[in-house]
Order: structure tokens, then sequence, then C-alpha cells
């Protein structure tokens, strides 16, 4: 069957162009939302940063900054990767090793670590090697290169320090604090000052390569082996060379922006933000999309169904009647995809830019916008609206002339047996997975509840019409009291249940997907809220950006009145998770304690389910329960679990606790995570007892309360991004919603008419289509308020083991903006409509 765009379909675009523009605007914001996300999604597969900090070294050797599973899958073993949450480091002996390449000039062990100075108010340095000064191009300007116990100062640290040649300044790192004698001053290069490293003025110190990895408390390990090269040698052969000379020591050789990604882990993370935006919400959001799509080209055919029965009446071919809506397809989708790819990019870069204002993606990772995601959404409108056409058309073109007229003029009361038969399909496989999701946890939970949403979405799109048929009789009983317009409203909508059902599901949609995001966040909130608040029962808080010395616990300690004080390093384990029958690893909030489990007790109420926090020490940790059953461990097993730098450890769980979400979900001795992270200093202290006066000269001291709503402020990104993906497909089906409200109402034109001839007023006929758009409007509300409340009950119940939080005011103005919109979408087009009949 040739597609060639016929006559009959070019009049009915140019004679119908109502049923047109609906369908245009459909498809027109399905390909916005596919070009949304497929331009986020491409982004997030080729998102790189330039080198900065080894920008003068074009090869790099490093170690595997990921986390590796090999899954059994149908295909065979899968290995999927996990950033690790800090640097893993490689021997530093290799760099004698790379040093030996052919081709390679000098190869030097790179070093970056966290140096405090002073006071807590003097903030931090950031030290290195002195051998990094050849590629990064910090050069003296005074004094000598370091040896062991010697510095070399940052010319901005040697005048806030007031320190000279030959001066001591007393450092604390890793390793403890010390006196270093200055042996020379120095300007910083372009690759310590890149990404902030020495504050832009110089905050920075170098020490001897001998003893910078004891220092930066990784003895004999080194971030990178940075190699350059002899004038004239190609860095390919360069790093080919390289990669032969360290064979079988586990480094991976990079070159080019994948340098980048060693001095900037960021990347791996938003390169997971991005994925899970731009495919695994992209999915739905198409999905929503074509789905929504779909039913307005329905919507469009369906409203020329006397049309289509009169050119069967006339002796129009079944053929030609499936042909002309095909063409119909083609005029209209692909301009509407062209188009809507335009927004599509805006919001692309609007969503980009916001998540890099908020530090989820770094400054210099780029939006990548190409043919392939705008391609994409063209063919998945045009695909969706020859699909819907098609299916729509069926029954117009198949079905006897005479009896095409019939219905017509009359709706069909019975649905199709398929589409019943599916609808209750979906119906009985919701049920099902919602048992499912109630009786399992953690990420098994929230996944058996995402098919639960979408199976009662499509068991509403299925049995709409006998939904919307069950909403109008019950509705109807209540609109008895309304008078004639509104008893009339209520027989119309039993009258007319397919219309009815059309308006109702975007709706639905609309009020389903957006308080599934929305108050998921606002339940996990509420509960961290409260865990936070009830957990911490310290005094005092003490915190400081550049991390507390590591003697702040004693310290606080020996002050008067102080009953108890605990620093905790705030820091993520990678811990194996089952769900969906897959094997992950699952970034898990942690906590090292510089004290005993009683003394941590004092200032920190974990609620303590199992065990006892006494015995956490070397080998032994403390976990969530939501955490434990996750990963399907209690207590007494060892959980198995990658520290931040990778290395693996497999403690003893001593103790199950209930507040995981508050707080950390792992706790565990400081002592174990030493040599496992870039920081070795503490970020919090928690005081029992005492006065906030005297803790101000350890860093800035506050009260829990104050503490829990600094912590709050720092899960926004989270609120931020499931708000965004609520608006996005709440936004998209609301104007879905108004959309179909429009089609229908300009679609009764003729009916209007035909009320006023027999006498309505023009105020009976717009108070009528009044209370059949509160009738929908209610409707919708209510079906997609019981989807969401059905998948969020079990949801929650597995993440956080309480009912959904769901605030009134919040729910009352998602209900008032539906109830808002279909007033608009369906009174405006009505007095135009009436007024046009009136000139």
């Amino acid at each position: 069957m040739s597609l060639k765009p016929n006559g009959l379909a070019r009049a009915a675009v140019r004679f119908k162009p109502a049923s047109f523009a609906g369908t245009f605007v459909a498809l027109m914001m399905s390909a916005l939302i596919v070009t949304a996300c497929g331009v986020l999604l491409e982004t997030g597969l080729r998102a790189s940063v330039p080198a900065e900090r080894y920008a003068g070294a074009p090869v790099v050797a490093a170690a595997d900054q990921s986390a590796r599973v090999v899954a059994d899958t149908v295909d065979g073993p899968e290995e999927t990767a996990y950033p690790l949450p800090d640097t893993a480091r490689v021997d530093a002996g290799l760099a004698a090793r790379a040093a030996r390449a052919p081709g390679a000039a000098v190869a030097v062990p790179d070093f970056t670590f966290p140096v405090l100075r002073g006071t807590a108010a003097s903030g931090a340095l950031t030290g290195h090697g002195w051998g990094s000064h050849v590629f990064t191009g910090t050069a003296l300007s005074e004094g000598a290169a370091p040896h062991p116990g010697e510095v070399v100062l940052g010319t901005g640290v040697a005048r806030a320090a007031r320190a000279g040649v030959g001066d001591t300044v007393t450092l604390e790192t890793a390793d403890g604090r010390a006196g270093f004698r200055v042996s020379g001053l120095a300007e910083a290069g372009a690759g310590d000052t890149a990404g902030g490293d020495a504050g832009g003025g110089g905050a920075a110190a170098w020490f001897a390569d001998d003893e910078a990895s004891v220092l930066a408390g990784h003895p004999g390990r080194a971030d990178a082996i940075a190699v350059l090269a002899e004038d004239g040698t190609d860095p390919a052969d360069l790093a080919a060379a390289v990669g032969a000379s360290l064979a079988g020591s586990g480094a991976h050789v990079l070159t080019g922006d994948d340098r980048g990604e060693v001095e900037d882990h960021t990347l791996a993370y938003a390169k997971e933000t991005l994925f899970a935006i731009g495919a695994s919400f992209g999915a739905i959001a198409t999905l929503v999309a074509v789905f929504t799509a779909a039913g307005t080209v329905a919507l469009s055919v369906g409203q020329r169904s006397r049309e289509f029965a009169l050119l069967r009446a006339v002796g129009a071919t079944p053929r030609q009647i499936r042909r002309a809506v095909a063409s119909e397809a083609l005029l209209v989708a692909p301009l509407a995809g062209l188009l809507g790819c335009l927004p599509g990019i805006g919001l692309a870069h609007w969503w980009f830019g916001q998540m890099q204002d908020r530090g989820a993606v770094p400054d210099a990772v780029e939006l990548h916008v190409s043919g392939f995601p705008l391609l994409a959404a063209v063919a998945v409108g045009l695909l969706t609206a020859l699909g819907a056409g098609w299916a729509a058309g069926r029954r117009p073109a198949r079905i006897k002339p005479g009896q095409a007229l019939a219905e017509a003029s009359v709706e069909r009361l019975r649905p199709g047996v398929v589409r019943t038969v599916l609808g209750l399909a979906a119906v009985g496989g919701g049920a099902v997975l919602a048992g499912v999701a109630a009786s399992a946890a953690g990420s098994d939970a929230a996944n058996a509840s995402l098919g639960v949403v979408m199976l009662f979405m499509l068991a509403v799109a299925l049995l709409g019409p006998v939904l919307a048929r069950l909403c109008a009789a019950l509705f109807g009983l209540l609109l008895r009291g309304g008078g004639a317009s509104a008893s009339l409203a209520a027989a119309n909508s039993r009258t007319n249940a397919r219309r009815l059902a059309s308006a109702i599901t975007p709706i639905v949609l609309a009020m389903a997907f957006a308080s599934t995001l929305v108050f998921m966040h606002t339940s996990e909130s509420h509960v961290a809220s409260e865990q936070l608040r009830d957990g911490v029962t310290a005094d005092h808080v003490v915190t400081t950006p550049a991390g507390l010395p590591a003697d702040a616990a004693d310290r606080a300690a020996r002050l008067p009145g102080v009953d108890a004080a605990v620093s905790l390093l705030d820091t993520q384990v990678l811990v194996p998770v089952r769900g969906g029958g897959e094997t992950s690893l699952q970034g898990t909030a942690t906590q090292g304690v510089s004290g005993s489990g009683a003394r941590l007790a004092k200032v920190q109420d974990l609620d303590v389910r199992e065990g006892s926090l006494d015995r956490v020490g070397e080998g032994r940790i403390a976990v969530d329960r939501t955490l434990a059953t996750a990963a399907g461990a209690g207590l007494g097993d060892t959980l198995s679990l990658h520290l931040p730098d990778g290395t693996k450890a497999a403690p003893e769980i001593v103790a199950v606790y209930g507040r995981g979400m508050g707080l950390p979900a792992v706790t565990m001795d400081r002592a174990s995570l030493d040599g496992h992270l870039t920081s070795p200093f503490a970020d919090t202290l928690l005081v029992s007892g005492g006065e906030a006066g005297p803790l101000g000269a350890l860093g800035e001291v506050t009260d829990a309360s104050g503490y829990a709503l600094a912590q709050n402020v720092d899960r926004e990104f989270g609120a931020w991004a499931n708000y965004v993906m609520a608006a996005v497909l709440g936004g998209f089906a609301a104007i879905a919603a108004v959309n179909t409200l429009v089609m229908t109402v300009l679609d009764r034109r003729r009916e209007l008419h035909t009320l006023r001839l027999v006498g309505s007023t023009r105020r009976q006929v717009l108070r009528m289509l009044g209370w059949e758009s509160l009738l929908v409007s209610a409707a919708g509300v209510v079906l997609g308020t019981a989807i969401a409340m059905i998948t969020l009950t079990p949801m929650m119940r597995g993440l956080t083991g309480e009912s959904p939080h769901v605030p009134p005011l919040l729910y009352g103005a998602f209900a008032a903006t539906a109830v808002a919109l279909g007033l608009a979408a369906v009174a405006l087009p009505a007095r135009a409509a009436l007024r046009e009949r009136q000139g």
C-alpha cells in the first residue's frame, strides 16, 4: 500500500483542522520529551572532561576507578562497573618501570592530599609531591626543592603565614602534626591551580616525593603515574610502550580526555546521573509520551467516524480508508516531530545547565546534540501516529457501511473483547506486582512498584470506557441536585463514555506520575528528617569545611562539663545488594567513628534493634536493617563490601539499627578507613555536655536542630531532580489533557448549536460543560490518586518501613490544578464555539 498522501487526507486536514491541531500538539510534545531525554542520554554516554592537572603529561597510568560485578545473564557473563567513592591508587614503584619505556623522558608518581594548618579558620592546603612540578608548571621563586622534613609553600600561603625560607611551620597530615622547615617558595603552575587545587592563589604545599605518600596516608601508593615524552615521540606510541612496561600491574594507561576522569571523579557520577535521566526516566517518559500521543491520534480518528462511514456508504473501499488514515499521519507527524525537537533541545540545555549549577555535572562537560536523538524523536512520533491511526481506523474500514453509519450516530456500548481481556490482564498484573512489592524490601520493592504504576495506567487506557461509564454513573448521583445542566452533563457522560475516557486518561496520567514522583521524595525526606532529628542526641555539633584535626575529639573531651565527644568521618562504601534477581553495588553512606560504641551512644541514637555498638571495631561493623535485608545479611554474618578506594573487605555485622536513612547506613571503626581515603580528617564532631563557646576553636558550632537543617539542605539535589521529572511528566500529561478536552469541545460544536436551537441559554450550555469538566477532573484525580497510593504504599514500606507521607497542601495544589486546567480547557473553547455560532 502506498503511503503517499492522497486527496482524502489533504481534504481532512484542510476541513477538520481542530482534530489535526490536537494531534499535531500531542505529537510535537512527544517529540519534545524524546529529544530532551535523548540528548541527555547521548551526553551521558559521550561525556568527558579535558585534562587540567595532567595537561602537561601526555600519558597517565592510574588504577581502575571502578568496582566491577560479573553477573550471569541469558547472553552469558556480563560485567558492570560502578564508580568508586574515592581514588583507587597504584604502586608508586611503577614510575620506575614506566620511565624505562621507549620514548619516555620521565615518569613521576603524583600525590594530592589535604593538609591542615593552624586553627580551623585557617583552612586547608592541598599537598603534592614536588616531582609533579615537571608537568604542572610550578616553579620556585625562592629557595630550593624540599627534602624529607621540608616543605615548599605557595607564595600566597607564605604571606598569610608570615613564613619565609628557613622558617618552620606546623602542618597536619594523615601522618600527624609536625613541624616542617620551609625550603622554598613557589608560584603554582597551571596544573596545580586547575580545579581550584591551589585556591587560585597558591594555597598549596609541596613535599619531598620520598615522604609524600606517607604524608598522604598511603605509604608506597600514588594517585597516578604521569609520563612525559621525549621530543618527537607520539603520545599513542608512548602509551603503547608504557602499557607494555606496566603489563600485569593492573594499571590503566590513559591519554587525551581519558586523563581528565582520573583527576575529576565527579565525572563518573555525572555519567550515572545523565544516564539515569536519559535512559531510565527517558524510557518511562517516552512510553508515557507515546501512550498519550497514541490516545490523541485515536481520538482524532474516532471523531471522524461519521465521515468514514459516509465514505464507505458512497463506495470507498477499506483500503482507501486505511490509506487515508496513514496518509494523514505522514502529513502531520514529521512536521510535528521536527518542530518538537527545537523546544526539546532547549529543555535539554536548561536541564543540563541546572545540573551543572547544582554540582551534579562538572562545568567542563559539554552538552552533546547530534542528529540521533532528533531522528529518534521524529521516528517515534511517526510510528506512533501510524500505529494508533491503523488501530483506530481498523473497525470503520472493516465493518459494513450501514453498520458504520449506525455506530457513528450512537456510541457502541460494549467494549471490544480483546481490549477488555488485555485491560483485565493489566489489572491482574498490577495487583500481583503490588503484592510482590508489599512483601519485598529496598530496590526490589521500588522496581516492583514501577511495574505497578505502568500496568495500572495501561489498564486505565484499555478499560477507559468502562471506567468512564462507572464514574459517570457514580458522579451522576451526586449531580442530581445540581439542576438541569448537571443532569444533562451526567447523561452526556454516560452516553459518550469513550469521549469521556479519552479526556480522563491524561488527567490520570498527570496525577499518578506527578504524585508518585513527588510524594516518593516527601515520604523519604520525612522519614530521613525524623530519623536525623531523633538520632542526633548531642548537645553541640562542630563542623568545618577543611576537616577537623585528628585530636579534635580528645581536645573537646577535656573541656569542662563535656560528657562525651566523638568525631565522625563521612564517606561511602559499595555494598552488594540483590534487586530484580541481579546483584549490584550500592553506594552507601558510611560513618567512621573515632571512639567506642558506648561513647557513640551518648551522642547518637541509632535505634539499635539487634546486637550492640560496643563490639564495633576492627573487622566489625553495624548496619541499617534495610541495608541488611537488601544485602541478604544479618547479625553475625560477614558483609562483603568495597571500601572507598575499592579495597575489598568482609567485616562481621555486630549490630543492626533502624535509623539508616537519616543517619549513615554503615557504622564502622575510624581506623578501618585509614589508607582508603583521600582526606583523613573527620567532618563532624558530636559533643554531649559542656558549653558551645570553647568549642569554637575547633570549627563552627551549632546544636542538633541546626545540624539536622544543614543535612536536609544537602539533599536538595535529589528533591530537585524528582520535582523536575514530576514537572516534565506531569506537565506533559497536563498539556495532553488540556489538548484532549479542547479537541472534544470543538468537535461538539454541532451538539452545542443544537442545544441552543432547542432553547438552552448560553449560560446553561456553559454550565453543563462546566459540570462535565468537573466530572472529568474529579474522576481523573481520584483514579490517579488511587494508582499513586497503590504504587507508593508498598514502595515506601519496603524502602522506609512506613506509609507514604503526603503533605495535604501539596496534594490539594495538585488536585486544584487538575480541576482548574479542566475547567479552563472546556470553558475557553466552548465560549469561542458558541460565539462563532452566534456570529
